[in-house]
């Protein structure tokens, strides 16, 4: 089936107390994007890459894109008023039937074991979404008091999240909706059935200045990134209810 990556870019850097967004701030020596979009070309060399950005950021890109003399094919799509708006806009550049990821631009240190299994589910399941246990206590809060909460009925959901196309491209015909963070809270709100996966500890989302620092040190002490080991309540994210 035929592959597609949307890579979703487009943040602004606030969180990281920087002029420079956090998707073009330096990791180990080249621009964040540039990790990622290396990582679904290796874990699958004929996947077409669609990245999305603020139109106001095109230039920049492709200024860098030259400075870091980065050839990886890929096309542009221009970024929206929320995530789902971008995701949307990427996805019409999706015209062939088959298999679509989604995957967070600040997100460099995802492995190709997590990208390939995703697409291999969501070939047979129709999506895969990657999760990784909760490992601290957790409290809910309500009417103003906290209440203690099993956590091995929670888990924390990543990217990148794979669904065969028919079933994304529908379920962005809805109209938006705030609590609509990521692409299987699109899917689900449609009729959709999501299929977790294994995640990864290390797969982090870059947002302060202190995830960069742990990239870089994980990148630089050639850290081993790997799927975690199961845990006691790993049954609860391995493929599949």
């Amino acid at each position: 089936m035929k592959k597609h990556a949307i890579l979703v870019g487009g943040g602004s850097g606030t969180r990281m107390n920087s002029p420079v967004p956090k998707q073009f701030l330096l990791l180990n020596g080249k621009p964040v994007f540039m990790h990622t979009i290396s990582k679904f070309a290796e874990a699958i060399p004929e996947i077409e890459i669609i990245v999305v950005l603020r139109t106001d950021q095109f230039e920049y890109w492709k200024e860098l894109c030259a400075q870091f003399d980065f050839k990886i094919d890929h096309r542009l799509a221009a970024g929206g008023e929320a995530r789902f708006h971008s995701v949307k806009n990427g996805l019409k550049l999706v015209t062939e039937e088959g298999l679509v990821a989604v995957h967070d631009a600040a997100r460099p240190l995802v492995n190709t074991k997590i990208i390939q299994t995703a697409y291999k589910i969501a070939e047979m399941y129709g999506n895969a979404v990657p999760a990784v246990p909760i490992q601290e206590s957790i409290r809910q809060i309500v009417s103003g008091q906290s209440i203690a909460v099993d956590r091995t009925k929670y888990c924390v959901i990543q990217t990148p999240q794979c669904f065969q196309t028919g079933i994304l491209q529908k379920a962005y015909e809805q109209e938006y909706k705030y609590t609509f963070t990521d692409d299987a809270g699109v899917v689900e709100a449609d009729g959709g059935k999501i299929h977790l996966i294994d995640g990864s500890s290390d797969n982090i989302k870059i947002t302060t200045p202190k995830d960069l620092v742990i990239a870089e040190a994980l990148i630089k002490n050639k850290y081993e990134i790997t799927a975690p080991n199961k845990s006691d309540h790993s049954d609860d994210l391995s493929l599949l209810s």
